[in-house]
């Protein structure tokens, strides 16, 4: 049985829980309709997936076979729907602690993606950041926002180490890659909390 796969599935179900919340989240934010918010749901949750195969040139099946990622995502979304002031109440934990979660699974399931197609470290990272960002970004510009990874914060950093680490090490092992989860989930929101920037230069 291929390890490798098992903990890609693991980290899907808790990227696409955590990017469907947030998708519906911020679409009633906008006072979007009902099928606003599914539709920014399903976008943020799989939209990373998408632009992955079409950069790396994924497998057809991981993109389209999707139908228990698809019944968690729907109804992820549909919790947002029915308990909304639960969720709005909780806006920090949710747009910020639990897109950590989200982005650093996702960071991994794409790293993985590149590293069993067998391409080189410099896809792994290419990989990692287009599964963990493409959904958000293209749900961002739709909603007028700016993209998170745009914003002068250590987002990006994070996500390009996941995937240097795995590209380079090349290592499949269940432990060491849920290490991974656990570090990178902590560092990220060590970040959020202590409000990490990576310096920029102005003209």
């Amino acid at each position: 049985m291929d390890l490798s796969i098992d903990t890609w599935s693991a980290f899907a179900v808790i990227g696409t829980i955590s990017f469907a919340l947030q998708g519906g989240l911020i679409a009633m934010e906008k006072k979007y309709d009902i099928f606003a918010v599914y539709f920014f749901g399903l976008l943020t949750s799989f939209g990373g997936g998408l632009l992955q195969n079409i950069i790396i040139g994924g497998p057809d099946y991981q993109l389209w076979n999707q139908q228990t990622l698809f019944i968690v995502a729907m109804i992820s979304i549909t919790l947002v729907i029915i308990f909304p002031h639960p969720i709005v109440k909780r806006e920090i934990f949710l747009t910020n602690i639990l897109d950590a979660f989200g982005v650093v699974a996702f960071a991994i399931q794409g790293s993985l993606t590149a590293i069993n197609l067998e391409l080189p470290a410099s896809a792994v990272v290419v990989s990692a950041i287009a599964t963990a960002t493409g959904g958000g970004i293209i749900r961002d510009l739709l909603s007028q926002r700016k993209p998170i990874i745009l914003e002068r914060n250590i987002y990006g950093l994070w996500i390009s180490l996941i995937g240097i680490i795995m590209g380079v090490f090349r290592e499949n092992a269940i432990p060491y890659q849920y290490m991974l989860f656990s570090v990178f989930s902590a560092l990220h929101i060590i970040s959020f909390i202590y409000k990490w920037r990576i310096p920029y230069r102005k003209y």
